[in-house]
């Protein structure tokens, strides 16, 4: 048992960021992990030539499962629904080769696909799988796993495209919160997009709106309108969130905003506000 933990903790991180790509929640991608680890506990590991193989299969048709469940829970969600912010300070890739599917606009795109392609897509973009490895994973074959990959592409390449380096994004963020705070709907319009859309995501709280918000002059009157109430009391600190700086808003010390933005050469495309407490538990780690 004792070699068991020890393989497990190895690959533990990975499975973590595998998981939370798939669910875009901590919560979720933590009772995944556990439910792996349950199994790896349960196996006859002396049979397991590859652990990697095997908790990566675990793990990745386990959150496919739970995503198909996922899908039909959120029509009753409150508003709309946005990943859950989790800091990547101490892990810019969240256990992946790359820092691929973090990002809130590609994960907001990952949304649109099947399972299968979203694993497909997160195996190879973020955890560089072979594709004869993804095809055993997600049982098909491998002219099948190429096939899965290039569609989730094509979905994503607008996504991919749009954003500009995050010190660019930085400053659109800091423009925007200033421009917020003093209520000027024309300093707003200014940073915006054409097609800027404002997401809330509240789950029914106060102040969070239940619709999305779109176009530039709409979405310009809709943050001046709540100036004067919104950002009393509140102090704003910048964090790393899902590879992308972002601020959070907190009051007496409790986080209760976390304020993303997806930018362009156009300016801000999405703007993106995270109010739901149940996922505002992880951003805890201020960066100056």
């Amino acid at each position: 048992m004792e070699d068991a933990v020890q393989v497990f903790a190895g690959h533990r991180r990975r499975l973590f960021g595998i998981a939370y790509r798939m669910l875009g929640t901590v919560s979720d991608a933590e009772d995944i992990v556990q439910e792996t680890w349950i199994r790896w506990q349960g196996t006859d590991r002396s049979r397991v030539t590859d652990p990697a193989a095997f908790l990566t299969t675990i793990t990745t048709r386990l959150s496919i499962n739970v995503l198909q469940s996922a899908r039909s829970h959120r029509e009753t969600y409150i508003g709309p629904w946005l990943p859950e912010p989790v800091n990547t300070d101490d892990d810019p890739t969240l256990g992946a080769e790359r820092a691929e599917a973090l990002q809130f606009a590609i994960l907001l795109t990952l949304e649109k696909l099947t399972p299968a392609e979203r694993a497909a897509y997160i195996l190879r973009e973020a955890f560089d799988y072979p594709y004869p490895r993804i095809a055993d994973i997600l049982s098909t074959t491998v002219v099948n796993a190429r096939q899965l990959v290039s569609r989730a592409r094509s979905h994503l390449a607008s996504a991919r495209h749009a954003d500009v380096e995050p010190k660019h994004q930085r400053r659109l963020l800091r423009a925007f919160l200033t421009a917020a705070q003093k209520g000027d709907a024309q300093d707003l319009e200014e940073l915006f997009a054409d097609d800027v859309v404002s997401y809330s995501d509240g789950n029914g709280i106060k102040l969070a709106a239940r619709i999305p918000v779109v176009g530039r002059t709409r979405v310009a009157k809709f943050v001046a309108a709540f100036a004067h109430h919104f950002w009393t009391g509140k102090h704003i600190d910048w964090v790393q969130v899902n590879g992308q700086p972002a601020a959070a808003l907190s009051e007496e010390g409790t986080v209760t905003t976390v304020v993303v933005v997806t930018t362009s050469k156009d300016g801000i495309r999405q703007l993106l506000w995270v109010m739901s407490p149940d996922k505002l538990g992880h951003v805890t780690s201020v960066s100056v």
